[in-house]
């Protein structure tokens, strides 16, 4: 058994019911479910795509980025999302990472290509879209599928994902999750939302992250529900999906929620259809939960992160809602605790760091064994987040990992930026830290302490690190400085600048 028979199983028990509605489109499950046979097919008749070959995706939402999903299920393949809000340089170091045997994108990334080309030659390219001159279109590719589409010991312990999060060191980490994580993260998902086949998932978060892919998509579709696809969110297309196709469920980080309640059409679009609205990703404002509830709507919170597939602890519908800020209790299939250093739980009401274990938890960082020593132990993954629980074993989340920035849901690590930053002849030292903003919970701020003699502004250095990361990690400010707040053993106080942001020194 693969993960791919759950779908083959609701194609079977409901061939006609619709899985997945895109753009005026409508995918049956017997139609899905055969798109991804013959995707299977082609992949390995075609590319000889192998157990455990990785084949990546560059592309807005669409139905053909879950059919990939399921077809590398069935192969016992590996899918590598890329974030398509990167920029080329680090979207090329994880296909180098990862070893991508395959890279299929949609059009509007062909710049990519060129780069591709000659830094990994090897690496063959499929277009969604078009047909690259370096490769072959996504037609072109299925008309030649041939065989069973079946690779030898392909089952549900497989790892199925390898999803790119932003490291502490500066390079991203690959975490691999199992077909089994998906499996149980889905379990988790139901119990959760209370979901059966008759719910209606409306996904506009981005695939390429697990919150897109896992709280509610993969979910919806295991256990036989449909889901409508917009390629991304925006608050006029969302509002209007609401009104037009009656969702009774969708996922969104809290700086989308706040653009709906901001918009215009927010107090009379039509959202009686939703039973609830779920949110995480970072700490939620009480004033977002409080727009979704004067909309008679419940607002359910989870938490978890890459490695935990994402669902880890989280509030269900039906379930204990008045405990203000409280992100809920630890999931139907894992465990939670709060812990000390050395590992050990402590008791209620005092805070420490989550630690999280169950069959959701990732299993290794890609090709990265120090790192994933350093974060699984003893069977449980150290998230460095820090928070508390009640004597009920209800959690709230205190901060967020040491010095990581949440910009409109998409995590930022200082240590990424300030190695950009200090690669410049003009830089010296520099650290970078979040500032409050209203519009995306926080943008990145850089302090920066030229070389002797050096002349460099904010506008050039801003171009400097543009050119090499994606628009969202770009410092909003650049404040040239002389000096940095350091520990006796020299180290930089992120937290006296992130103090000093906020307006207070500590």
């Amino acid at each position: 058994m693969d993960l791919l028979t759950l779908i083959e199983r609701n194609a079977a028990f409901a061939p006609d019911k619709p899985a997945i509605r895109f753009e005026g489109t409508i995918w049956s499950y017997d139609v899905f479910n055969r798109r991804i046979e013959l995707v299977a097919r082609a992949l390995k008749s075609q590319l000889g795509v192998e157990k455990g070959d990785r084949v990546a995706i560059l592309s807005l939402n669409r139905p053909d980025y879950l059919v990939l999903l399921y077809a590398c299920a069935r192969l016992g393949a590996i899918l590598v999302p890329l974030n398509w809000r990167l920029a080329v340089t680090e979207q090329l170091f994880i296909l180098s990472d990862a070893g991508a045997k395959v890279l299929v994108l949609e059009h509007a990334f062909e710049p990519l290509l060129s780069v591709l080309a000659e830094r990994l030659p090897s690496t063959a390219i499929v277009g969604l879209d078009f047909a690259p001159r370096c490769g072959s279109g996504w037609d072109e590719l299925l008309e030649g599928g041939r065989g069973d589409g079946r690779n030898a010991h392909a089952d549900l312990s497989c790892p199925l994902l390898i999803v790119y999060t932003s490291g502490t060191t500066g390079r991203p980490k690959g975490a691999v999750l199992r077909q089994e994580a998906l499996l149980w993260n889905g379990v988790m998902s139901q119990h959760m939302h209370g979901l059966t086949s008759a719910d209606h998932v409306l996904t506009v978060l981005p695939l390429f992250h697990v919150g897109g892919l896992n709280i509610q998509t993969t979910p919806a579709l295991h256990h036989g529900a449909t889901i409508t696809m917009l390629p991304r969110f925006t608050p006029d297309a969302s509002l209007s999906a609401f009104d037009r196709d009656r969702p009774t469920l969708t996922v969104l980080v809290p700086t989308m929620i706040q653009a709906l309640i901001d918009h215009p059409r927010w107090p009379t679009t039509n959202l009686s259809s939703l039973k609830a609205i779920s949110t995480g990703s970072t700490m939620v404002p009480q004033q977002v939960i409080a727009g979704i509830a004067a909309r008679g709507i419940s607002a359910l919170q989870v938490y978890g992160s890459t490695e935990t597939s994402p669902i880890a602890i989280y509030t269900k519908l039906g379930g204990d809602l008045a405990r203000e800020g409280s992100t809920g209790l630890p999931g139907l299939c894992c465990d939670a605790a709060i812990i000390n250093d050395a590992g050990d739980r402590l008791p209620a009401g005092t805070s420490g760091e989550i630690a999280v274990r169950g069959p959701n938890v990732f299993c290794e960082y890609w090709g990265n064994g120090q790192a994933t020593r350093e974060a699984l132990r003893n069977g449980w993954y150290r998230t460095g987040d820090i928070g508390r629980c009640d004597a009920d074993g209800y959690f709230w989340i205190l901060d967020r990992k040491p010095n990581l920035i949440i910009s409109g849901g998409e995590n930022i690590y200082p240590a990424e930026v300030e190695r950009v930053l200090l690669e410049h002849p003009d830089v010296a030292e520099c650290a970078v830290v979040g500032r409050s903003d209203p519009s995306w919970g926080e943008v990145p701020v850089a302090y920066v302490i030229r070389r002797s003699g050096a002349q460099i502004e904010q506008q050039a250095l801003t171009a400097h690190v543009q050119a090499q990361l994606a628009r969202f990690k770009v410092p909003h400010e650049i404040i040239f400085t002389n000096d940095l707040p350091r520990t006796t053993l020299g180290k930089i106080e992120h937290f006296i600048l992130k103090a000093i942001q906020a307006g207070s020194r500590p």
